[in-house]
């Protein structure tokens, strides 16, 4: 996750509850909107994912990996121990999960059943986010800080390789053929890897985008990347061009795709708001919906199926001191469900 954005420790575990307290949301074009609040322990976080084959909404927070059961709204505060987490994979196909952990340099090999760590793989220095690549049946760990990616076996548990890139890598996405890219926040730019020759073979500039976080390739090999400047940037995935360059909120950390619906969301936490990005055909990138949600919502995960999105936050205590980062009040962590009425 972002440097810029970086890292919002107990309170009582909440339980799914509607937002009324809020005030009423008049949804939008998309029909989006805050139609529940699930409260959980204080702390920072960092990436949330969702686990199709159980249902369930994880979200890496601190120390501890936060679930949520999507069916039943059971929520886990500790399924699982982790060391400064920031993503939690699923791995099809198998009962495994592995998070990224930047407190000890490791990616961790969990049980899906209960969350128990049955390894633990070292990995580049500030393993951030991850991706699961079907084709080769191994997890990508970009290292934040280390410019190394970590390709890492889940079910041997133990690292296969590594790719040497370069600057501080955030998200990554795949094409499905053998390609890589992944948005460098220092330099500005993505990253176009060889996965089968482990080596850098484009990099891509993106005018305009300061600080890239978020990354999604959607239909029409479109690369749409979250700014830090309030700026959704999408790039040809074939050669670098920038095909538009569009306004959003300040502060991103996230682009999560909807292929079902043909949209993009973003979640800017500075500016409190969700982008709604239309992808209906090649030509067609347009912010068709702005959704209030709340300060510090940047991140997130969508449940594909029933369309409702899952965005962690909490509340602030502002204004901030003068160069510092705005304290959490305790006992506000929340994860927003967003839905359609």
């Amino acid at each position: 996750m972002s440097k810029s954005s970086r890292r919002l420790g107990l309170a009582a575990l909440g339980v799914l509850a509607f937002a009324g307290a809020a005030g009423a949301q008049i949804p939008g074009p998309s029909g989006l909107s805050v139609v529940a609040r699930i409260a959980g322990p204080d702390g920072g976080w960092d990436y949330a994912s969702f686990d199709a084959a159980r249902g369930r909404i994880y979200v890496a927070h601190g120390t501890q990996v936060l679930s949520i059961d999507t069916r039943t709204g059971a929520v886990r505060p500790d399924f699982a121990a982790g060391a400064r987490l920031h993503a939690v994979v699923p791995i099809p196909g198998s009962d495994l999960l592995l998070t990224t952990n930047s407190g000890d340099n490791t990616a961790r090999i969990l049980s899906a059943a209960d969350g128990h760590t049955l390894a633990s793989v070292p990995t580049a220095k500030d393993p951030d986010a991850a991706i699961y690549d079907p084709a080769s049946g191994l997890v990508l760990v970009m290292g934040g800080d280390s410019g190394e990616i970590t390709l890492v076996d889940p079910k041997a548990a133990r690292a296969t390789g590594a790719i040497v890139v370069g600057g501080a890598l955030e998200y990554p996405a795949l094409d499905g053929h053998g390609r890589l890219y992944v948005n460098r926040e220092d330099k500005n730019d993505i990253a176009v890897i060889d996965l089968a020759g482990r080596k850098v073979v484009a990099t891509y500039p993106m005018p305009g985008c300061l600080a890239p976080t978020g990354l999604a390739l959607v239909p029409g090999g479109r690369l749409v990347s979250s700014c830090a400047n309030g700026v959704a940037q999408i790039t040809d995935a074939a050669t670098g061009r920038t095909i538009a360059s569009l306004k959003i909120g300040a502060g991103p950390d996230a682009v999560i795709h909807d292929e079902i619906r043909q949209l993009a969301y973003i979640p800017s936490g500075r500016a409190g708001t969700l982008a709604v990005i239309a992808l209906s055909g090649p030509a067609s990138n347009t912010v068709i919906d702005t959704v209030p949600t709340q300060l510090g919502a940047r991140t997130g995960a969508l449940d594909a199926t029933t369309g409702r999105l899952y965005l962690p936050t909490a509340e602030y205590i502002l204004p901030a001191p003068a160069g510092q980062r705005p304290a959490m009040k305790p006992g506000t962590f929340q994860v927003l469900v967003l839905d359609r009425r």
